[in-house]
């Protein structure tokens, strides 16, 4: 299977997490079933990646969310080769999530094992049909929401992705809080709002992680939305590690 192509110019080149406090990341993710890093993106490269959404030779494809009873607003999935950024993201993250997502499985007792490299899972992705890059930038403006959702596209799952808040709350937009929910076994769902700045990034699970009980670990089921934006405009940039088929 031939590899994606080359990232983009837009920024890129770094180790965005190599200076990541990773264990504190796991506590949280293992804690609140989320973790938020702060500044992950600068302003200027918040401001150039919205920028791009107008240029729809970027993206392969445009989802407006009302057609499709997703909620109101709409986004747009990346082609590759994708924006420095997001590629440094994606590459650079990579890693040290998927050693959360290995002990994750084990601890639910699910079998697959996730490679070392993000190259070496999208040959995974690849050989089973899943070629199409997933990350999107996300548009949202006054009265748009995002329904709870998982972003689970063919058989093979990455099951920990990212987004990154590129407009500044009080100022471009209010409201628009990300929201994730947990459906817990025989119990009412818990709700978690995560306030986030600018360039800030929240790391969360796909579909479900596990919890420690009195006869060990069982599994939770997770969504995650967009409250309704009360004014302005508000971007987000998803990072999905996995590809679509």
């Amino acid at each position: 299977m031939t590899p994606p192509a080359a990232a983009s110019p837009l920024v890129g080149g770094s180790d965005r997490g190599g200076a990541l406090d990773w264990p504190r990341i796991a506590r949280d993710l293992d804690a609140d079933g989320c973790a938020v890093v702060g500044a992950l993106v600068s302003s200027d490269e918040c401001a150039e990646l919205a920028a791009l959404y107008a240029d729809d030779a970027r993206f392969r494809s445009r989802v407006v969310m009302a057609r499709h009873g997703f909620g109101r607003g709409e986004y747009k999935y990346f082609g590759y080769p994708l924006p420095g950024v997001i590629d440094d993201l994606r590459t650079t993250l990579y890693p040290r999530l998927a050693s959360i997502a290995n002990d994750w499985n084990a601890a639910m007792g699910i079998a697959v094992r996730y490679p070392d490299t993000l190259g070496a899972f999208l040959d995974r992705c690849h050989r089973a049909g899943q070629s199409r890059p997933t990350p999107l930038i996300l548009k949202y403006g006054a009265a748009d929401y995002n329904c709870l959702h998982q972003d689970v596209y063919g058989e093979h799952v990455f099951p920990l992705q990212l987004t990154v808040l590129l407009s500044t709350p009080g100022t471009d937009f209010a409201g628009g809080e990300f929201v994730l929910t947990e459906q817990r076994p025989r119990m009412q769902s818990r709700a978690e709002v995560v306030p986030l700045g600018r360039g800030d990034a929240v790391i969360f699970p796909v579909r479900h992680r596990p919890v420690r009980g009195a006869r060990g670990s069982y599994r939770v089921t997770l969504r995650h939305g967009v409250s309704r934006v009360r004014r302005g405009q508000r971007y987000t940039a998803g990072v999905i590690f996995h590809d679509a088929p």
